[in-house]
């Protein structure tokens, strides 16, 4: 189902040995899709809910799954709502508890979902908008997970939930303080962990930590002309594999680069992410490598796709395609198969582009209505679009748009990106972690 280009193809940067693992934000190869996922096509709160397990708090993190464990960030229990609990708080939103002080990483058991552990990591939990400080999501190898809080806290922690190491990177070099709170996901190649901090009241830089000892082997300042609240970005660097070796691809404050993984040294940089130089133009969807390219989101528009091989600037060298039409995002991260790029935006309406050259294949095409914050996920030659209501729409993957169901559950505002994994789809709401599963006589 997925293709991939042996040459240019996102890596699985996760060192992930089973098959039916959903290890990081974005999925085994950071595309979204996952090559073996076979999760159910329909689901309700009365079918196919193999277990259902209350949680602490929302937050808008991913679960992860490997093996027999599943792993999702939260605050701790919310405490009586009071003035001093809000931050920010979006002008046409209604005031929300941003959860407890604490933020916590939690492991449940994948069979049944009884909770096996809890580890404490931070606390500073606050509320910034439609987010709180647990946004980023864990990564694992299948014996370790690393997790980062939005206060800039790294742990690694075995499937014991022991603490192998801890390293506090604000207090070493500077609060993170983008503008609607710290959201970018840890991503884990080779020996290191990988961190991206872009924003407009701090420095900016990207770092490599040392998966195994939690020391610092790089960080590397990213330099930017943005101004305003442009610097500010709440993407997770992608891997792509090119001509000149594997490189870590990052997007935010007005352009796209590539940087050696071993040096953090940008090697290349493709501009017009921001062609009016708009103030203000934070970008939240996370990039992806297909079809020898680098798709890069921005504020909804425009959409670039630059070619992988070049070195130094290469906005008039290497920009292979743009898009501009309806359906792009501001919030949702693209999802591929390797040929075909899928979309949806905050209103859940639905493009699908032809990843070589942009040309759109289908839509733009109405979802199921409600805003939607997750990103779309590619299983099983379907896509799923959770929005904020927890009504998740699947859709054929392929050249035609086709509606294959639409799921309802009742469990109120939900911002993360469901985890396909084996039979499995882990759904994580405001109150509860579900495990979708095909149960007999459903």
């Amino acid at each position: 189902m997925l293709v991939c280009v042996a040459l240019t193809a996102p890596v699985a940067s996760a060192r992930t040995e089973s098959d039916e693992a959903w290890p990081q934000w974005r999925g085994p190869e950071l595309t979204g899709a996952s090559r073996s996922a076979k999760p159910p096509l329909t689901w309700g709160e009365d079918r196919n809910v193999a277990w259902k397990r209350a949680l602490p708090s929302w937050a808008g993190s991913s679960p992860i799954v490997s093996g027999e464990r599943v792993f999702v960030t939260s605050p701790s229990a919310p405490k009586a709502e009071a003035d001093g609990d809000v931050a920010r708080v979006l002008p046409n939103m209604t005031r929300r508890n941003p959860g407890g002080p604490d933020l916590l990483l939690l492991c449940f058991d994948r069979r049944d979902g009884k909770p096996v552990w809890e580890y404490r990591l931070d606390d500073g939990n606050r509320l910034f908008g439609k987010q709180n400080l647990s946004s980023p999501s864990p990564v694992t190898d299948g014996k370790t997970v690393w997790v980062l809080s939005g206060t800039g806290v790294l742990a690694a922690v075995d499937f014991g939930g022991k603490e192998l190491w801890r390293k506090d990177l604000a207090a070493e070099w500077g609060a993170f303080l983008p503008a609607w709170g710290y959201a970018s996901s840890p991503v884990l190649w080779k020996d290191r962990i990988l961190i991206q901090v872009l924003q407009a009241s701090g420095e900016s830089y990207l770092a490599a930590v040392g998966a195994d000892s939690g020391n610092v082997l790089w960080k590397e300042g990213r330099k930017t002309d943005a101004q305003r609240e442009c610097p500010d970005a709440y993407t997770t660097p992608t891997i792509a594999r090119t001509p000149q070796g594997e490189q870590v691809i990052v997007v935010g404050a007005n352009y796209v680069t590539g940087h050696d993984p071993l040096t953090g040294r940008e090697l290349w940089r493709g501009g017009g992410l921001n062609p009016q130089l708009a103030g203000n133009y934070r970008i939240v969807p996370s990039p992806v490598v297909a079809a020898e390219l680098v798709i890069a989101p921005t504020r909804v528009k425009p959409m670039l796709a630059y070619r992988l091989g070049g070195t130094g600037d290469v906005t008039g060298s290497h920009l292979a395609w743009k898009y501009e039409g309806k359906g792009a995002p501001d919030v949702p991260s693209p999802v591929t198969d390797g040929t075909r790029i899928y979309l949806v935006d905050d209103r859940g309406v639905a493009v699908c582009l032809k990843a070589s050259t942009g040309e759109v294949l289908w839509g733009p095409e109405r979802t199921a209505d409600g805003t939607v914050s997750a990103s779309p996920v590619l299983a099983d030659g379907r896509i799923y679009i959770t929005n904020e209501i927890a009504t998740t729409t699947v859709l054929a993957a392929g050249d035609a748009f086709n509606i294959l169901a639409t799921n309802m559950l009742d469990d109120g505002y939900t911002i993360s990106t469901p985890a396909p994994a084996g039979a499995d789809l882990f759904i994580r709401t405001s109150a509860h972690l579900y495990c979708i599963r095909q149960l007999p006589g459903k």
